[in-house]
């Protein structure tokens, strides 16, 4: 049995702290998406620091500000009231404030009513700067086990089937790891229709990302979405990640066809270069193939 070590010390809080005075302007802070640790210090000093927090849902902000002790008001901001809150968080900007502006989780203006104000913001030359942090669509394709050197990311898809269906047709033709958002009460159909659409794609359901039941299931689409039609939990918030599509590898005819074009325009060497950009293929064997082609010229 190894001993327990011993217990190392760190102090980022327990002491009041003096946040520093914000220029004005509009601070576009990331908060947690689930574990309210994820915060981060320069978070912290700017919502203190705020003479005004824009966000979501203030009982969702008010757990956060509440749990660190942090007294700037709280202001709603959110799809249903933005055409009469913008102009009041405009007003302020032009008098002078520091207006935070929050999701209820994680980074602004991913999948929230944020851009309309940041928009207006720079068009009335107000100063905008991020303060980042957490993000669950990051979060998530860390997590995957798929390629995160392309990504694209949907948010949520369309809630009716026919509509749903009609995207993902779209979607099935970028070639880059696609990430979705989910509710629980329709990550069923979603996944059902998501394998009919993409097939056998590789995929990552991840559930309530940073919090006490975090869950991450990976496997095939088809598989994923037998897991949940059969009462895989479903409760809590989800990112759905989606391989890519694989591949599709030039026919041999094609490539012969494309070399001999390419041949009588360009010497072997850019022929090549061009055949090999535009198929895929390994330089090394277009190059072989492109010699072959000559010899068989050659020979007749």
């Amino acid at each position: 049995m190894s001993e327990r070590k011993a217990a190392r010390q760190y102090a980022p809080t327990g002491t009041t702290i003096e946040a520093p005075a914000l220029e004005a302007g509009l601070y576009l802070v990331a908060t947690p998406i689930g574990n309210l640790g994820d915060i981060s210090l320069r978070a912290l000093a700017t919502l203190a620091a705020a003479d005004v927090i824009a966000c979501e849902d203030t009982r969702v902000t008010r757990k956060l500000t509440e749990r660190f002790g942090i007294g700037a008001p709280l202001t709603p901001y959110h799809e249903h009231n933005s055409d009469e809150a913008l102009p009041k968080l405009l007003a302020r900007l032009a008098a002078g404030e520091a207006v935070a502006l929050v999701s209820d989780a994680g980074t602004p203006l991913v999948s929230d009513p944020g851009f309309r104000l940041v928009r207006a913001a720079v068009e009335a030359n107000h100063k905008v700067t991020a303060v980042p942090g957490a993000s669950s669509v990051l979060t998530a394709l860390s997590l995957a086990v798929l390629p995160t050197d392309r990504f694209f990311f949907e948010g949520f898809l369309p809630p009716k089937q026919t509509a749903r269906q009609k995207r993902i047709a779209e979607l099935a033709l970028i070639p880059a790891t696609l990430v979705l958002f989910e509710t629980g009460p329709r990550v069923a159909s979603s996944l059902a229709d998501l394998a009919a659409g993409l097939g056998d794609r590789q995929a990552s359901v991840c559930r309530e990302l940073t919090k006490l039941h975090e869950e991450v299931r990976r496997d095939d689409l088809a598989k994923l979405a037998q897991d949940y039609a059969g009462g895989a939990e479903s409760r809590g918030e989800f990112v759905i990640v989606i391989a890519p599509p694989a591949e599709a590898k030039t026919a041999d005819a094609d490539i012969d066809a494309m070399l001999r074009d390419a041949l009588a325009r360009l010497s072997v060497k850019d022929a090549v270069g061009e055949v090999a950009s535009a198929t895929g293929r390994a330089r090394r064997e277009v190059y072989q193939r492109a010699l072959e082609l000559a010899k068989c010229g050659g020979e007749d």
